[in-house]
């Protein structure tokens, strides 16, 4: 398996890491999508880096995948990768994790989950760090918060830079506005259904050099090429998802004009140079050579510009 085109690579603003403009989402091989072996993810883990993907965006609520992560890390020089984290937010289940309860925003929390967190990585330090999925701002900016915590992990060596990955566009402003951060995730805001990154919060990021990443560039795969009616027919996925009704328009619309709706979805991103990365987990070599190939070989001017034409009309 070969990549015939470079993969290309961007400046995670003031950070100054070069990323590749598709980081690996570590969700694709944490089972949640269909199971991996230990054995599948270490091999996949070592491709990506020989192809240039070799920026691993993990969390723990992304099903086992750190650990896997962690196993690869054993034969692969640290040096080699970039690896982002997060302090998971969700609920007051341990270490964050989805279900109940208010979350533990304690700087005291997210340096006991940080310290068990590098060793499950078999690493000593994560190239950046964020907050994730905070239902609350403002509890991760008091004293003795969350944030504080990330700057604590920063001067203690555990991370080379911090930040935030999260939804809601005022979270955003509220964590560029403390002057502390230097990148951040957002999601769901940019693709092809829906740019409103782009209203206040990426021009914000802009104006403070900071790196920006997106997730949701596919929609959660409905942007990929697969036949989104048969899907749903056939294992319910996305059948009271609201984007299903535009991203079935904009299949179409690629079907009809002979378009890669995978490439289409990523050379749309990438046409926004204020976003320096678009997330995406793959499960098996297959997917993220797709996805490689996708991103590294540019659509047609004129193809973008007739997509620009159809979308106003969603």
């Amino acid at each position: 398996m070969t990549v015939e085109h470079a993969l290309p690579r961007r400046r995670l603003g003031r950070t100054e890491i070069m990323i590749p403009v598709v980081p690996f989402g570590t969700q694709g091989f944490g089972n949640n999508f269909g199971f991996v072996s230990d054995e599948e993810a270490v091999d996949l883990i070592k491709f990506a880096v020989s192809i240039g993907a070799n920026h691993f965006d993990a969390a723990r609520c992304y099903g086992d995948s750190q650990r896997k992560l962690g196993l690869a890390m054993k034969e692969i020089r640290r040096e080699e990768v970039v690896i982002t984290a997060r302090v998971c937010c969700h609920s007051g289940a341990e270490w964050g994790g989805y279900g109940e309860g208010r979350p533990d925003y304690s700087r005291d929390r997210v340096l006991a989950d940080v310290e068990d967190q590098l060793k499950g990585l078999n690493i000593d330090y994560v190239d950046g760090l964020m907050i994730h999925d905070p239902p609350e701002i403002e509890p991760t900016l008091e004293l003795n918060g969350a944030l504080e915590g990330l700057l604590e992990c920063k001067k203690r060596g555990y991370t080379r830079f911090i930040g935030y990955g999260m939804r809601p566009h005022d979270f955003h402003l509220k964590a560029i506005a403390t002057g502390q951060v230097d990148f951040f995730l957002c999601f769901n805001d940019y693709n092809l259904v829906r740019q409103t990154a782009a209203d206040q919060v990426l021009p914000a990021a802009a104006a403070a050099d900071i790196g920006v990443m997106n997730g949701w560039s596919i929609l959660r795969g409905m942007l990929t090429g697969v036949d989104l009616k048969r899907v749903v027919e056939e294992t319910g996925r996305w059948k009271n998802d609201a984007d299903l009704e535009p991203a079935g328009k904009i299949w179409q619309w690629c079907q009809e004009e002979g378009i890669d709706i995978l490439q289409l979805a990523l050379q749309f991103c990438l046409r926004e140079k204020r976003i320096q990365g678009n997330n995406i987990g793959s499960l098996n070599k297959e997917q993220l050579l797709a996805n490689v190939r996708a991103a590294s070989i540019p659509l047609p001017e004129e193809d973008l510009e007739k997509f620009d034409l159809f979308r106003q009309q969603l």
